[in-house]
């Protein structure tokens, strides 16, 4: 929990304030002042007597007792500093603008966790170091500008970046986005992006809280926490959206499985977001653009009346909408007939509705009348009217104004024309508007907050004699990939349907074998892990000689230990894996199997737990999904079996989180069954 005195306080002391503004001192020093701090303002300076014409202390030790000290002095001198004011001062909240800590070296990070320390023995909160500040309703501690205009229905915005929030700000006030709070936590030595949003979870009042959240992090230090938060705040009636730097695939550990192959931390920030209901953003404007988005009346369907005065930009948006599932259905019949007649010669209703560039207010107006009241199948209207710079466009704008205050279907705006009609869009913006400037950034954004964000409900595991058993094969394991019969024991101990298999290391073994299996028989290598870059399966085997033959074969490959032999089965292959990714727990994975797995990379990722909901709606995103229900006559799979395996996998890495790496791979479905025909693990303990 953040101190209070941090977030309201009474006092606070700029250290190292300056009559020059364009230092970090000078700078908060007057944005405190601009913004109407109102409560005690101090500020030390130990050569100057006045500052920005406030009486300067010479020495810290000289003011009085301080609810907030805002640092903006060489990081050497911090340390003291921060120890005059938790122990002679009774300060609580500490912003330190200073670079030099732990972004520099070990030297630098032993001196912030002793500037740690030393708050937190009398329970202060601590923003920073090397951070640009925090704004909210109270105060401006920040020492950048433009400051944003304020409000209680604004946006809550987390920033691991300074300079990020910055240009996130600029680039939002342009739009009409407001803010509610700005938090930067700089190199988060106490206090992280995590931290903030449990903040808001615990102190979160459905009166008087914003619900809109804004994070963007670097890196996630508590994947566990901000989940939890994250699914607490967005259960409560919030949207959150996040930008998650360093994505790129270049950061990816090389592993030694498919599963390892495919899951990544980036797959495991997917899989978190998903999980939680936060939309995940990849630059400034689209995360801009969805949090305007939150802001207005919540799109109930998916079709969409596009009117415009200009044909390019609806053509583009029209693309955007519907290359992300999103419609914009033909308008026909008699009402759009009486519709065109009152528009001028060359208009089109059929959607996008275009009123051509000489299309008037009054015209607007009665288009969304029409959208409004009299085509039913229209859900929400996005009306794209800029200007050519010839006439001013005020009297469109109060239309737009009205109208998305008095109509039931949500109305975004697309004004495009940021030069031609800057004073019209201002004008707008002014009466609480948001503008989206960019029609195809805003189609794909509105795609994306339509995405269900439902937090799932998870299903608890149930303690069962097999949860002992799976310990048991756990424990008496060595770390690395389990041997053929520990997997089967683990699998059947898991509820994993398997089909029969033998593990032969004779001729006579395998002849033995057929007995049980009955031809045609497959046979796999034991030793190497990817059996089909090495020629280790050998499929179809029909007879004793060609039984014998493929066991020679087989035992030439370098590292092979022995042979498994199972029944040859038939059907679609798919593949299930998990992954343990950190902190972030593990990740469980579906798709096709066999090859298909590694060429189409078509997978849905889930953390776990996962519950039945969560399986089926994996197994229903998978682009081959078509596959699944069955297509040309081809026999589908059993959807329901699929879920259950994948759920029974979550909750076995659940029960063995020694486990690192899963892979089934394939198993074969149909209509009827699923059975597991080749697996492996990996585990490492501690």
């Amino acid at each position: 929990m953040l101190n209070k005195k941090l977030l309201n306080p009474k006092s606070i002391v700029v250290v190292g304030a300056s009559n020059n503004i364009k230092t970090p001192g000078g700078r908060v020093l007057k944005n405190l002042l601009d913004h109407n701090f109102k409560g005690k303002l101090f500020a030390v300076n130990p050569k100057e007597t006045e500052v920005q014409g406030l009486k300067c202390y010479q020495n810290i030790t000289d003011i009085p007792n301080v609810d907030v000290a805002i640092i903006a002095i060489a990081a050497k001198f911090t340390l003291e500093t921060v120890k005059v004011l938790t122990q002679q001062k009774n300060t609580k909240g500490f912003i330190i603008f200073s670079a030099g800590f732990s972004e520099k070296d070990a030297e630098g990070a032993k001196l912030e966790q002793q500037i740690v320390d030393e708050i937190n023995l009398v329970n202060g909160t601590l923003l920073g170091p090397n951070n640009i500040g925090l704004i909210n309703q109270n105060y401006a501690g920040v020492f950048t500008t433009p400051i944003p205009k304020l409000d209680k229905n604004g946006v809550d915005f987390i920033s691991g970046s300074g300079a990020t929030a910055v240009f996130i700000m600029e680039a939002a006030m342009t739009t009409g986005l407001t803010f509610s709070s700005v938090y930067s936590v700089g190199n988060s030595a106490q206090i992280g992006v995590e931290e903030v949003l449990e903040h808001f979870d615990e102190t979160f009042d459905k009166t008087s809280s914003s619900k809109i959240k804004l994070l963007y992090i670097e890196s996630i230090e508590n994947p566990q926490k901000l989940l939890k938060h994250a699914t607490s705040l967005i259960k409560k009636g919030c949207k959150i959206a996040a930008i998650k730097a360093g994505s790129s695939s270049a950061g990816s550990r090389a592993a030694s499985s498919h599963t390892g192959a495919l899951a990544n931390s980036d797959v495991a920030v997917d899989a978190l977001f998903k999980k939680a209901g936060i939309v995940r953003c990849y630059g400034r404007n689209e995360l801009i653009t969805v949090a305007s988005i939150f802001t207005l009346p919540q799109l109930k369907g998916k079709n969409i009346a596009i009117i415009t005065h200009a044909g390019g930009p609806a053509v583009m948006l029209t693309d955007a909408l519907s290359k992300n599932g999103l419609s914009v259905p033909e308008i026909k019949g008699k009402e759009s007939e009486e519709l065109l007649s009152k528009l001028y010669l060359g208009s089109s209703v059929s959607n996008p509705i275009d009123f051509l560039a000489t299309g008037t207010a009054e015209q607007l107006e009665t288009i969304i009348d029409y959208c409004e009241n009299k085509f039913d199948k229209i859900d929400a209207m996005a009306v794209i009217f800029g200007s050519p710079g010839l006439f001013e466009v005020y009297d469109v704008y109060d239309v737009i104004h009205k109208k998305m205050k008095t109509c039931k279907k949500p109305i975004f705006p697309i004004l495009p024309s940021v030069i031609n009609v800057k004073n019209e869009i201002d004008y707008f913006i002014s009466k609480g508007n948001i503008n989206f400037p960019d029609e195809v950034l805003f189609g794909n954004a509105l795609a994306k907050t339509m995405l269900d964000k439902k937090v799932t409900s998870i299903e608890k595991l149930n303690l069962t004699t097999n949860n002992q058993l799976i310990r048991n094969i756990i424990d008496i394991s060595e770390n690395g990939y389990l041997q053929p019969q520990q997997v089967r024991e683990l699998l059947i101990a898991a509820e994993i349907p398997l089909v029969n298999e033998i593990v032969c290391n004779t001729k006579t073994e395998c002849i033995s074998a057929i007995d049980l299996l009955q031809f045609p028989v497959v046979m796999k290598v034991v030793g190497p892990i990817h059996k089909s870059d090495v020629g280790g399966i050998i499929l179809n085997i029909s007879s004793k000689d060609a039984l014998v033959i493929s066991f020679d074969t087989i035992m030439k490959i370098g590292g092979a230990t022995s042979v498994l032999l199972q029944p040859m089965k038939k059907g679609t292959e798919l593949f299930i894996g998990a992954k343990k990714e950190g902190d972030f727990g593990h990740l469980v994975l579906c798709g096709l199997g066999g090859i298909y797995i590694e060429v189409l990379k078509d997978i849905q990722t889930a953390l776990t737990p996962i519950s039945k909901n969560e399986a089926i709606e994996m197994i229903q995103n998978l682009k081959s999904y078509k596959i699944i229900q069955g297509i040309r006559n081809q026999e589908g799979i059993n959807e329901n079996e699929f879920a259950e395996i994948i759920t029974k996998i979550s909750n076995l890495v659940t029960i063995a989180p020694e486990i690192v790496e899963l892979d089934l791979n394939p198993l074969f479905g149909n209509s009827k069954e699923i059975f597991a025909v080749d697996a492996r693990i990996r585990i490492e303990k501690n």
